[in-house]
């Protein structure tokens, strides 16, 4: 049994000496969430979730005075971070990023000792980056009818049948904050502007059949009560939450892999399962998303049936 991170001021992971600072610190003061928790539970769920996240260059949202005190993203690696975390470097307009890359346990557990509450992985690896090798539709429910979860799981059943109809295999996952989001895995042979173009048509497709309840219009005060169809992180660059990644806000909960069947749980909500619930869920009905990898398809089919829809 791994030892807990406690009142440490390093703890041993994966070989590696990875030191601890204000273990102590609540992160999430309401529900007395520390640091060291936070640590635990990185430790707990980094099997499935490092799945998500090797090979990828990291955006880092931290919050070093807790989940309520100012926060920032950073994608540049600092100098005082150890020579052993993998790095990757950018382009970027004007020069280059050195950005970190999370490959192992002891990686996740700095990064949480950071402050680091939610990693944000780029869509496309490392060593590829200008092929996505997933996509990613947000469903964003209205604003203030994040409680009336319907909205959210009529559009995933929708949303997913179409993309199923296309050739595609969509997985499904609430993302700690007000939605969901659907991901689809890519062969690593699309660029993003060909992805994100496809996304969009798929997303428009959808919207003109339901106009009453979709919409792809990206301006709040324009979309009149429908849910935002939301394709725009799919571009070089964007990032999108990382598969169990704690969120900032209360009673820390977590971005959480679904079965399609669980859409019918009457107890399903974006924010259902927590930092301190969510290990559990683990232990007991597995990763939904093991074997996630046999779903990749080529967009190329998927492309040729769009345009028989259209």
């Amino acid at each position: 049994m791994t030892a807990k991170a406690g009142t440490k001021d390093e703890i041993r992971v994966g070989g590696r000496r990875v030191p601890l600072s204000n273990p102590d610190k609540e992160l999430f003061p309401d529900d007395g969430i520390t640091k060291a928790e936070l640590v635990d539970y990185y430790r707990s769920v980094a099997r499935p979730m490092l799945t998500h996240l090797k090979n990828r260059p990291l955006v880092m949202e931290r919050y070093p005075d807790g989940y309520r005190g100012k926060s920032f993203f950073h994608k540049d690696v600092p100098d005082y971070f150890p020579g052993w975390i993998r790095t990757v470097e950018v382009p970027k307009e004007g020069g280059r990023l050195t950005m970190a890359v999370c490959d192992d346990t002891a990686t996740l557990v700095y990064l949480a000792n950071q402050a680091c509450i939610t990693p944000h992985p780029w869509l496309s690896p490392a060593d590829c980056l200008d092929c996505p090798d997933r996509l990613v539709f947000d469903l964003d429910p209205p604003e203030g009818e994040e409680k009336d979860f319907e909205a959210v799981r009529w559009s995933a059943r929708t949303l997913g049948a179409l993309l199923t109809e296309l050739g595609l295999r969509p997985a499904l996952m609430t993302t700690g904050s007000r939605g969901m989001h659907l991901l689809v895995l890519l062969d690593r042979r699309t660029d993003f502007d060909t992805a994100r173009h496809f996304a969009r048509r798929v997303a428009d497709l959808l919207a003109a059949r339901h106009s009453d309840r979709l919409t792809t219009e990206p301006r709040k005060n324009k979309r009149r009560g429908r849910l935002y169809l939301d394709t725009q992180r799919n571009a070089y660059a964007q990032t999108s939450v990382a598969p169990y990644a704690v969120r900032a806000r209360p009673h820390a909960p977590v971005a959480t892999p679904l079965d399609w069947d669980e859409l019918d749980d009457p107890d399903l909500g974006p924010r259902r399962w927590t930092l301190r619930t969510l290990p559990e869920r683990l232990d007991e009905y597995g990763d939904p998303w093991k074997g996630l990898s046999r779903c990749r398809r080529s967009l190329r089919t998927a492309q040729q049936r769009l345009d028989d829809l259209t």
